[in-house]
């Protein structure tokens, strides 16, 4: 029961004729300009966005987060190493 194409194509000429031409175009005039302002703000962004993509990284105790995972790593690896040492 929902709208079939034909349905749709005879509120469009209702919509056309009640509107105008006139209003009608208008209408859709006003509607590119908003998607086109949209887009413009979506660029915008995007470009206000990406030099806090290039700035270094924020400092946790006076170090990078890449150094506080390697000596994670390096910590893991030697844990690993001397419980895997039958030496030890």
């Amino acid at each position: 029961m929902g709208l079939s194409l034909p349905h749709i194509l005879i509120l469009a000429v209702v919509a056309a004729l009640l509107l105008g031409g006139g209003r009608f175009s208008a209408l859709m005039g006003d509607v590119a300009k908003g998607v086109k302002n949209f887009k413009k703000g979506m660029a915008d962004e995007e470009h206000a966005a990406s030099p806090t993509l290039t700035s270094p990284a924020p400092l946790i105790e006076g170090r990078t987060a890449a150094d506080i995972i390697a000596e994670h790593e390096r910590t893991k690896a030697a844990a690993a190493q001397t419980s895997n040492d039958p030496a030890a």
